[in-house]
């Protein structure tokens, strides 16, 4: 499954399910919040943004699924 910036996901944490948006999709490596990350056109990375926090991370495409209402 692909994402698009604006789709709204979720994924999980240690604090339990968390969800927000979609805001980029990255597919070569790239540096993120002072880590280096692998992505690549078959396993792409996601900066999401928490609806909670504002607060932006990096996730796999594996990470994330369509946020259920």
């Amino acid at each position: 499954m692909s994402f698009r910036e604006g789709d709204e996901v979720e994924w999980n944490t240690s604090q339990g399910t968390t969800h927000g948006k979609v805001r980029e999709r990255r597919t070569s490596e790239f540096q993120f919040d002072g880590q280096k990350f692998n992505a690549s056109e078959d396993d792409p990375y996601y900066i999401v943004e928490s609806d909670k926090t504002d607060a932006r991370a990096a996730h796999k495409e594996s990470s994330l699924k369509k946020r259920s209402r």
